[in-house]
């Protein structure tokens, strides 16, 4: 009886030994207590503001001058509308320079450029139907002198089949032109030597516009690259 006694009495020993040094041995250093387990703290994903929302007055397929704002002084521009849904508005400055424009592609939803950090809504005070006489892409070669809102002059061609070639010019735009869906207009593609040519982007997307009151201009290149406007009226040489 003795003896299992001291089997009994060895084996809380041991398990007392066993116990200290997992807690970090006897010394004036250990704790005396089992490190308890610890929970990271909860992480949570924001969620994004929701993008700005841009809702503008529909008109009917054609090509309007439109304006907008205060009645005493109204802010005015061109709205091209095609029969499957697609929009332009660009409006001008003091200048006739595109400032802000509008273009939603069929199917889709308006995009304003440059972008507002809030909802915006384009309310026509009136709006001018203008004949639609089309653009004849082969009626326009030549070559054509335009100059940005920095005052950098470019000279560029345009070739029977589309082609935008660069000229002499140390600004070099080149391009292709092509049919589009709105009216007085042609699908535009548009590449600039970023360097040389005022702040234009390198790439840009949008419309070659030939309305009969931009004369003395043949026509204007408004396009953008998700940011930036590019506003160009060409003149024949």
């Amino acid at each position: 009886m003795r003896s299992m006694n001291r089997i009994f009495g060895w084996m809380a020993a041991c398990s007392a030994a066993l116990l200290l040094a997992a807690c970090g041995g006897g010394g004036s250093g250990g704790s005396g207590f089992l490190p308890g387990a610890t929970t990271p703290p909860a992480t949570t994903t924001p969620t994004p503001a929701p993008a700005p929302k841009v809702s503008v007055d529909d008109l009917a397929a054609g090509t309007y001058v439109v304006s907008t704002g205060d009645a005493g002084a109204p802010t005015v521009g061109k709205y091209y509308a095609a029969a499957d849904g697609s929009r332009l508005l660009v409006f001008g400055d003091s200048d006739d320079r595109a400032k802000q424009s509008y273009r939603r592609d069929a199917g889709g939803a308006w995009v304003g450029v440059p972008a507002s950090d809030k909802d915006v809504s384009v309310t026509l005070l009136q709006s001018h139907g203008l004949a639609d006489a089309g653009v004849d892409l082969a009626k326009l070669a030549g070559r054509y002198r335009t100059q940005t809102t920095a005052g950098v002059v470019a000279d560029f061609s345009v070739t029977a089949d589309g082609a935008i070639v660069a000229g002499s010019s140390a600004c070099k735009l080149s391009g292709k032109l092509s049919a589009g869906v709105l009216p007085n207009s042609l699908k535009l593609g548009l590449s600039a030597s970023t360097d040389a040519c005022g702040g234009l982007p390198a790439s840009a997307s949008g419309v070659l516009a030939a309305d009969t009151d931009y004369a003395p201009a043949r026509f204007r290149l408004l396009a953008d690259n998700g940011t930036l406007l590019v506003d160009l009226w060409a003149y024949s040489e």
